[in-house]
């Protein structure tokens, strides 16, 4: 959520760690990010040939404008606009085929989902709601819809439990499964909200994550059985919750946002820490189980910037920090491939 972002006032530089000793389940010592502020005379760096560039595949994103762009995926630069203003973030969605951009424009009760050649064209409308999840074999589209963050809605429907739901739309009949809050939300009060959604490989399950209203309190990643659970939230057959593992203070610490990668696993942006005052102290980037065991340490990012837009296609990953787009190869350290952004995905 745009209105949840911190302004970005540092670069990020990637810098080398050794010496933490061993490996990680026989993988190589995992590389790591430190985020450096730039008045430390640090230097911004290249788009990382060593990173085999020339095999990236394709990324869209969205502007801070609001444009939805196609980005060549080594240089960074816009190569071709798809929809010139009003898109929002942070999540689109690109078919598996490479042949759909989905997206939404509009906010809260006004929000719909579109979609548009990867060629460009005339955009054309699906359904009302927000951050589009293309299911991997093509057939369902994932949307949150809900009111939150909208000057076009009545007061009565802020905050309302009834208009808060999960979306799973398929394409070619135009049905929906509606999957709403459960019983125990009242039908007004403070409750967690969508941020984003991304589908496992079976696409089946869903990884829903959940936003904070305020006082950073409410983040959270719930894995969604589509084909049993009632409800996006717990309680209730179908859904489970990702635990936060590890340290700092994995009780106060919350999971930002995460997707799901190829193998299974998730990529998910580690925050720490939760509650009143506000005090994010650290940002680590990890791939982790369904269970929330931690598999390999991606990053560590810089303790005041939003760290979302997370996304992987086959051994690459991506993501927003603040509005710079670092990308990572294999789970080896990212790079920066460019800034000004509010949402990325691999095509």
């Amino acid at each position: 959520m745009r209105a949840l972002r911190v302004a970005l006032l540092a670069a990020i530089v990637p810098v080398l760690l050794t010496g933490c000793g061993g490996t990680n389940g026989g993988r190589a010592q995992p590389t790591v990010t430190v985020t450096v502020p730039a008045s430390s005379g640090g230097t911004t760096p290249a788009s990382g040939a060593s990173q085999a560039p020339a095999s990236r595949p394709g990324i869209v994103a969205v502007t801070t404008a609001g444009a939805l762009v196609r980005l060549d995926p080594v240089a960074g630069n816009v190569t071709q606009t798809l929809v010139s203003g009003g898109v929002i973030g942070d999540e689109i969605s690109v078919s598996p085929d490479g042949s759909t951009v989905y997206f939404a424009q509009g906010a809260g009760c006004k929000a719909e989902v579109e979609s548009i050649a990867i060629g460009g064209g005339t955009p054309a409308p699906i359904a009302a709601g927000d951050l589009p999840a293309i299911s991997p074999d093509g057939s369902k589209l994932a949307i949150a819809r809900q009111p939150l963050f909208s000057n076009s809605c009545t007061a009565g429907d802020l905050y309302v439990a009834k208009n808060f739901k999960l979306v799973i739309r398929t394409l070619r009949s135009g049905t929906e499964q509606v999957l709403p809050l459960p019983p125990r939300i009242g039908q007004s009060g403070l409750f967690p909200p969508i941020s984003h959604l991304s589908w496992a490989a079976d696409s089946v399950r869903l990884a829903v994550s959940l936003a904070a209203v305020q006082d950073n309190e409410g983040w959270g990643l719930d894995i969604v059985d589509t084909s049993a659970a009632k409800y996006y939230l717990p309680p209730g057959s179908g859904v489970t919750n990702v635990p936060v593992s590890g340290s700092p203070s994995a009780q106060r610490s919350y999971l930002r946002e995460g997707v799901f990668l190829p193998d299974g696993n998730l990529f998910i942006s580690r925050a720490c820490c939760g509650g009143v005052p506000v005090r994010n102290t650290s940002r680590l980037m990890w791939e982790v189980t369904t269970s929330g065991a931690l598999v390999h340490q991606v990053a560590i990012g810089y303790p005041n910037l939003d760290h979302v837009s997370l996304a992987a296609s086959g051994q690459w990953l991506l993501y927003l920090a603040g509005n710079d787009l670092y990308i990572s190869q294999n789970g080896n350290m990212p790079v920066k491939l460019t800034g000004g952004l509010i949402a990325a995905a691999w095509v």
